[in-house]
């Protein structure tokens, strides 16, 4: 567990001054998907229904997570009857409604259930991205609406089955999208401030959904890009390609996001499994990968949504029918796998956020969990109803949606409604 604190300093310290009191992007301030903050209890205040919320607002359906920062909360969602997303705006003390921006976006996609990407809030704006492949940039007090651009129209994006997922990055002055269009945008760099092209690069008409991350790999910044039939490398300055590392994924499903340990950077596919690369300042090469291209008989972990949790000697993660795995680092030999934590089915998922020396797990049943997580086993601490599971997927009711971490509190969200739920120990 200490490694995992070790890996949240050097986040910071290569990110600079972060509010750890907020969640303003997708996986928190660091984009490491740990909870930061000290003084959350220790057990879930269980009363035998659902968690006690300090607020509940109505809300309609979407797949994002929320965004917490500067005392509002920021959620895209879609009303579906009128072709509508919506970038929704509220007070994170009290939950009142601030403002909320709505724009015509009609559905071609598979799993037409709203938007998918966590937006972000950064320097008194706020960036979203709609499964339809729009990227709005809004004044985070009013909503007022400061620059766009429509991916399809603007950049010839050929949206990929499940629609646009990836949350953007920002970095510096620059904000980093995944775009997927024609003419080497892939990827493409904004002026965060103007909307203005920086620069663009790659190629890959299957697109993907996995957001783009930095990485200090090999004595330098790195752009780590995972799409389709590739894991590339740019530098975050330039969009130079730095090394790219070929790798076919199955139906294009390149969706957790790539896990840095030293220089070594692992990911995992659902169908594909896991590889582990050891990355230089222009190059990498495989240290070991899964053998198996199966969803059922796996031998490592292959994730469908969950972003895993990668440390100097273990990897855990959740695996294609819901087993919660624990892999040796060096190795990717499985050590052990529960079905506690989740449940058994396809694509079952589960979300881990390391605070302090546990995890805090969210199930797809809605549940929240307070777990240690060990090369020795699975330990549960307590776990509570967080939010109702209101979507059906595979003859069961599920929640996808990545709760955020933020104010000593986890915002969440289901079809129905926004919610914070108080963890401060007393």
């Amino acid at each position: 567990m200490r490694q995992w604190i070790l890996m949240a300093v050097v986040t910071v310290c290569c990110c600079g001054p972060l509010p750890a009191a907020d969640w303003p992007q997708w996986g928190g301030p660091g984009r490491d998907c740990v909870w930061h903050e000290e003084g959350i209890v220790d057990r879930l205040p269980v009363t035998g229904g659902l968690l006690p919320r300090l607020w509940s607002v109505p809300v309609s359906e979407g797949y994002s997570g929320p965004a917490v920062a500067d005392g509002r909360v920021i959620l895209t969602d879609r009303l579906a009857d009128e072709n509508l997303e919506r970038v929704l705006c509220f007070d994170a003390a009290t939950g009142s409604e601030a403002w909320k921006y709505q724009y015509a976006a009609p559905y071609t996609i598979s799993y037409p259930a709203g938007p998918r990407a966590t937006p972000v809030i950064h320097d008194g704006r706020v960036y979203t991205v709609g499964a339809m492949g729009h990227l709005l940039t809004l004044e985070l007090a009013t909503g007022k609406l400061l620059w766009q651009k429509n991916f399809c129209t603007d950049f010839g994006t050929e949206l990929p089955t499940w629609g646009m997922a990836a949350s953007p990055l920002i970095d510096g002055d620059h904000l980093i999208a995944l775009v997927g269009g024609a003419s080497d945008s892939l990827i493409v760099c904004f002026d965060r401030r103007s909307g203005v092209e920086i620069w663009r690069a790659l190629n890959d008409p299957g697109v993907g959904y996995c957001p783009p991350v930095i990485y200090h790999l090999g004595g330098r910044r790195q752009l780590i890009i995972w799409h389709p039939t590739a894991v590339s490398s740019l530098d975050p300055e330039t969009g130079h390609v730095l090394w790219e590392m070929p790798w076919e994924i199955k139906y294009g499903l390149t969706v957790p996001m790539p896990r840095q340990i030293g220089d070594q950077l692992f990911l995992t596919a659902f169908y594909n499994g896991p590889m582990l690369l050891q990355v230089e300042a222009e190059s990498a090469r495989v240290i070991w990968k899964g053998s198996s291209d199966s969803e059922i008989e796996t031998d490592g972990l292959h994730s469908i949504m969950p972003t895993p949790i990668v440390t100097e000697t273990n990897i855990f993660g959740v695996c294609s029918y819901g087993q919660l795995r624990c892999l040796k680092t060096a190795t990717g030999e499985r050590l052990w796998e529960t079905l506690a934590a989740t449940g058994s089915g396809r694509w079952w998922n589960a979300f881990l956020v390391p605070q302090g020396d546990r995890v805090f797990l969210h199930n797809e049943q809605g549940e929240l969990i307070i777990a240690e997580l060990t090369a020795e086993g699975y330990r549960e601490h307590s776990r509570a109803l967080l939010v109702e599971p209101t979507r059906a997927v595979q003859r069961r009711m599920t929640i996808w949606s990545h709760p955020a971490f933020a104010m000593k509190s986890v915002f969440a969200r289901n079809d129905k409604e926004l919610v914070r739920v108080d963890l401060a120990a007393k």
